[in-house]
């Protein structure tokens, strides 16, 4: 008798099976642009994506790290320019008040100089979300506490910081500190005791103590201009670390893509392919396993 064999007809709906993953996979591509979806298309290509995908992340992650250090930088420069310009005017008030000045003339010039003083304790606690700019690690405490008499005016200040730096990583191998160190800080409140100094000495008239006030204003003059080119500095370091991360995630990007995204062409050419076979593998299947009852009947 002519019957089917049971090999062949599960070889046939094996191969057929085949063909049809075959076509809904490149359908896929085709649809989503994508070469890779899942490990088992390509369980090779699929891990080094996986590797890939974690470099990315990562830099993700440093880009994000690179920005927060550069607004902490940005908005310590402002602060330190703008206790420059109190140390300039301070220090033109200094220089007046060692010449011929008359009593009347001291005072006015000391009660700007009080102004001058709650302005820098003011921008010494400056903040950034939440935290104090120049306070070292301890970002959760204002940094300069002052003492006052008995008519509110600031006759001291104390730095409460510490001495620490938080680094910030930029990459696998490289991270900076993006404030100011602890002898930055200390010489902040130095400053502004220098201040306190100078007020007090127009307000008595002593022009020796006045020259005395001004010496010390212009050595922490120098810490402040020192702290601004620093800044200059990271902020530079920053900007260049942040081009190089830029390259770097477009190259990792650009594996990426390599590996996951289809030939659409190509891709196309072999879905019309696939296609094809399997029509025609339905077609030669329905014939071969054609049967009917006189497959069965002995032949004369």
């Amino acid at each position: 008798m002519r019957v089917v064999n049971t090999t062949i007809s599960e070889n046939i709906i094996r191969q057929i099976q085949q063909l049809s993953s075959q076509q809904s996979q490149l359908q896929s591509q085709v649809s989503t642009g994508l070469r890779i979806t899942n490990p088992e298309d390509d369980s090779a290509a699929f891990g080094r994506v996986m590797g890939l995908d974690s470099e990315s992340r990562a830099l993700t992650q440093y880009a994000a790290n690179a920005n927060t250090a550069l607004a902490v930088s940005q908005a310590t420069l402002s602060g330190l320019q703008q206790i420059k310009a109190v140390s300039d005017r301070a220090t033109q008030i200094g220089v007046l008040g060692t010449g011929s000045l008359g009593a009347q003339a001291m005072t006015a010039y000391g009660s700007e100089v009080d102004q001058l003083i709650q302005q820098a304790v003011q921008l010494g606690n400056s903040q950034l979300n939440g935290n104090y700019l120049y306070a070292g690690t301890k970002v959760d405490t204002p940094p300069y506490t002052v003492t006052t008499n008995a008519q509110g005016q600031i006759t001291g200040v104390t730095y409460a910081g510490n001495a620490a730096a938080a680094a910030i990583p930029l990459s696998k191998t490289a991270s900076l500190a993006a404030g100011t160190d602890g002898n930055t800080n200390q010489g902040l409140a130095d400053f502004i005791n220098h201040l306190v100094a100078l007020r007090d000495s127009l307000n008595a008239g002593d022009t020796t103590a006045v020259a005395t006030a001004q010496t010390g204003l212009l050595n922490t003059e120098n810490t402040i201009v020192d702290a601004i080119a620093g800044q200059g500095a990271v902020q530079m370091r920053i900007q260049v670390n942040q081009a190089q991360q830029t390259a770097s995630a477009q190259s990792v990007g650009q594996l990426i893509s390599d590996e996951t995204n289809a030939d659409l062409p190509s891709t196309v050419v072999k879905l019309t392919q696939a296609q094809n076979a399997y029509q025609a593998a339905l077609s030669s299947s329905a014939s071969i396993m054609k049967t009917s009852l006189l497959n069965y009947l002995p032949t004369a």
